[in-house]
């Protein structure tokens, strides 16, 4: 079974592995990430892809990567955190130094790919794949296969104007993604913004703090709004979830609450489930963007 090398780009890490054809993990590491300086981004890549290639048949490269990702030629409008691509060709830039197929995709997208390759969405040819991490994202699944849209920045679903929290939060990233309930907390307990505070930290203290379990249950209220808003335009056959919090047990239930409240959620619902893969699904997916591209597999 031929194996590949898939990477998952991350403005911190990035993440790093030997996978074979049907998806089964052999080795995996991760690095950080160098975003500073274009050279030293390739020069890690490179590097990562040697070391493997040392010691395992390689048969290609798959990337997950964030922004606006053209998945025919490669170009990168905008990168999102690793600003050093902006503007720039990754595909090209690596398959001039590796003697490997480089494919790529925005990472919202692998998300969405790795839960119809082998997770919740298997049986599925239209569903949403929703990510709730330091933005809102989204990976949107059409007629069985990735809907990329004219420009290839359809999913950008963290851009809708939905109701906020505080003026000044208009867009759904804004006022629905962890670092929003992030933000809201530091306020209510007068912590500075240099304090760190993780999501599940802010879970956990809601199990025994009403104030802080109300807050959490404003933020997510918010999150069912835009997704109200998803279910009532495409009407998918189901909307997953996936980000760090959302792998918390009821979290998908507590959605539902808020869901239930709309009246005319009757008329369009659709369930709601979280994602099954986690911190592997932008490598997993991005194995599964390059079969599909290289008609591997539908």
């Amino acid at each position: 079974m031929n194996k590949y090398i898939a990477f998952d780009i991350g403005g911190t890490k990035v993440k790093h592995a030997v996978l074979l054809e049907d998806g089964t993990f052999i080795e995996k590491g991760a690095y950080s990430t160098r975003k500073s300086n274009l050279d030293q981004f390739l020069t890690d890549i490179m590097l990562t892809v040697q070391a493997y290639q040392n010691r395992f048949d390689i048969a290609g490269v798959a990337i997950s990567m964030p922004g606006f990702v053209n998945i025919k030629t490669g170009y990168t409008e905008d990168a999102g955190a690793i600003t050093i691509l902006n503007g720039k060709n990754l595909k090209t830039l690596l398959e001039a130094r590796l003697p490997y197929i480089i494919e790529m995709e925005n990472d919202s997208n692998c998300v969405a790919l790795a839960e119809k390759f082998n997770g919740n969405a298997v049986n599925c040819q239209d569903f949403i794949c929703i990510t709730i991490g330091t933005g809102v994202g989204g990976g949107i699944f059409l007629n069985n296969r990735i809907f990329h849209g004219h420009q290839f920045k359809a999913g950008e679903i963290g851009y809708m104007l939905t109701p906020g929290s505080q003026p000044g939060s208009e867009t759904w990233s804004d006022n629905g993604a962890t670092s929003s309930l992030i933000k809201s907390y530091k306020k209510q307990k007068g912590l500075g913004e240099n304090k760190v505070i993780e999501g599940i930290d802010i879970f956990q203290e809601a199990e025994s703090d009403t104030e802080t379990n109300q807050l959490v249950e404003e933020w997510m209220e918010r999150i069912s709004f835009g997704i109200f808003n998803i279910a009532g335009t495409l009407n998918p056959e189901k909307i997953l979830i996936g980000g760090g919090v959302s792998a918390r047990e009821g979290f998908a239930q507590r959605i539902k609450n808020h869901l239930e409240r709309q009246k005319e959620w009757e008329f369009i619902k659709v369930p709601i489930e979280t994602c099954k893969h986690k911190n592997d699904a932008g490598m997993l997916g991005a194995l599964k963007h390059f079969l599909t591209q290289r008609d591997m597999v539908k």
